[in-house]
């Protein structure tokens, strides 16, 4: 019997989720989609690949994940989470098999490593790799952060191990799919942002708290030196940060087009929709971003 079970959030992820799901087999059997009214073939290719599909209107990624953790019935002692246009690399479904039965009751996590592909390309520099992740953990003792952006998985109780093996980032979709995404993306943060201005928590708390030391610290980065510095010059300060500083260029053509989008447009975005809606509230306007 297998010792884990997968969750996946799906929307018209047909282009990305027949890999997806081949690929953590591998793993498990056990294989769990919350799909948010695909209108393509998504759940049609899952349920022919064995998955088990339920339907729930979207909110936020947090709230769409934890209402799976809530609705499913989870039958294994382990769960992990997987994006529909991730995989699951040989090397981490048989490190899993491996470790799994021996590992302590302390143990409640397990982090993984991130590789991201951007048209074709491996993306090993700037900063990105290696991402570590907890995308592993016990039933019962693991949540998604009640966060418009940048979610993670925190515990409750317990600690988290690292396994030097690595899940791979490589969505199928185009350049427009990935603009049109990251716009969305930009909006979401805003969000996050003004909630923090406020002094509220963005959508919500949430249980434990995040259990690795590189996510704490890029946290730390974003919120006392990032925020600080000037609106729109940051975003430029960064992307020379990862592309020059942190050998963004060793990528390559592709790396130029990733980092430059990702490293400075988005951030000039997000810092865009955020002096918008400074702007509103000062006028007295509402709206969202």
């Amino acid at each position: 019997m297998d010792q884990i079970s997968i969750l996946i959030l799906t929307h018209d992820e047909e282009a990305n989720i027949a890999k997806c799901i081949t690929s953590a087999r591998a793993v498990s059997e056990n294989i769990f989609l919350v799909d948010s009214g695909s209108t393509d073939r998504t759940v049609e290719i899952a349920r022919g690949l064995g998955a088990t599909v339920l339907a729930h209107p979207w909110t936020t990624h947090a709230e769409q994940f934890n209402w799976g953790l809530e609705s499913i019935p989870f039958e294994t002692g382990w769960i992990m989470r997987l994006d529909a246009d991730e995989e699951v690399t040989p090397g981490l479904a048989a490190a899993l098999k491996e470790t799994l039965p021996g590992l302590p009751p302390d143990v409640a996590g397990i982090l993984v490593r991130r590789q991201v592909h951007f048209m074709g390309r491996w993306i090993r520099h700037g900063g990105y790799y290696p991402t570590w992740l907890l995308r592993v953990f016990r039933r019962g003792r693991g949540r998604c952060e009640a966060l418009w952006m940048d979610e993670h998985i925190v515990l409750d109780g317990g600690r988290a191990i690292r396994i030097p093996e690595d899940i791979i980032d490589r969505n199928a979709k185009d350049l427009t799919f990935w603009t049109a995404k990251h716009n969305g993306y930009a909006s979401r943060e805003v969000l996050d942002l003004l909630a923090a201005e406020g002094g509220a928590a963005g959508g919500g708390g949430a249980a434990g708290a995040v259990a690795d030391s590189q996510t704490r610290a890029r946290r730390w980065m974003k919120t006392t030196v990032y925020a600080r510095a000037p609106l729109f010059l940051r975003a430029f300060l960064y992307f020379l940060y990862r592309y020059v500083l942190r050998g963004g260029f060793l990528d390559g053509r592709e790396g130029l087009i990733f980092h430059f989008l990702q490293g400075f447009w988005y951030r000039f975005l997000v810092d865009a929709k955020l002096y918008e809606q400074r702007r509103r509230r000062r006028a007295g306007r509402g709206g969202g971003p």
